[in-house]
């Protein structure tokens, strides 16, 4: 015999020791075997499962996502041909100034229909959470902290901030002392 045939023998005997050691019949040793094999191919089968779940729904996520872009560029799209129309347009500075106002318009009201709404600012208390202030300025004839200028306008959908609005803010040293 060669030395792995002796080893595998000597293993199967010590197998056959162990299960009389152990007082376990070939019977319940085949029966636990099975359920055992049972058991892992079910366990297989589970995790193959939960594989596929979680690809079906990344798939689903970014099919989702791109249902959800595909609904805000159609509603900016009419916005982006009415701006190639005004560069191409011959027009005077006025006429070409209504127009560009127009479409401000329109995209107002597109972002509008997104749920996308524009931080309050002018007469508005500062607010650190929606404004970054850009600078303070020495204004008496305001309430302190008040903004009283709107550099860029601020954005959030629905209670989410998209970006903050940049301001400048008024401070009343006569206010502070009283």
């Amino acid at each position: 015999m060669t030395d792995a045939a002796e080893t595998e023998q000597e293993a199967a005997a010590g197998k056959t020791a162990q299960r009389a050691d152990a007082g376990v019949s070939k019977e319940e040793y085949d029966r636990l075997k099975a359920e055992r094999d049972n058991l892992v191919e079910r366990l297989a089968r589970t995790q193959a499962e939960f594989e596929n779940a979680r690809k079906r729904e990344a798939r689903e996520r970014n099919e989702f996502r791109d249902y959800a872009v595909a609904g805000a560029v159609e509603q900016i799209l009419p916005v982006l041909d009415n701006f190639q129309l005004a560069l191409k347009s011959t027009g005077s500075a006025e006429q070409l100034r209504t127009g560009v106002e127009l479409i401000v318009k329109q995209m107002e009201e597109a972002l509008r229909s997104l749920n996308v709404q524009p931080v309050e600012t002018v007469g508005a208390v500062f607010d650190p959470r929606v404004h970054e202030a850009l600078e303070m300025v020495e204004r008496n004839d305001l309430p302190d902290h008040q903004v009283f200028d709107e550099v860029r306008r601020g954005y959030r959908i629905r209670e989410r901030l998209l970006r903050p609005a940049l301001v400048r803010v008024a401070s009343n040293s006569q206010q502070k002392e009283a």
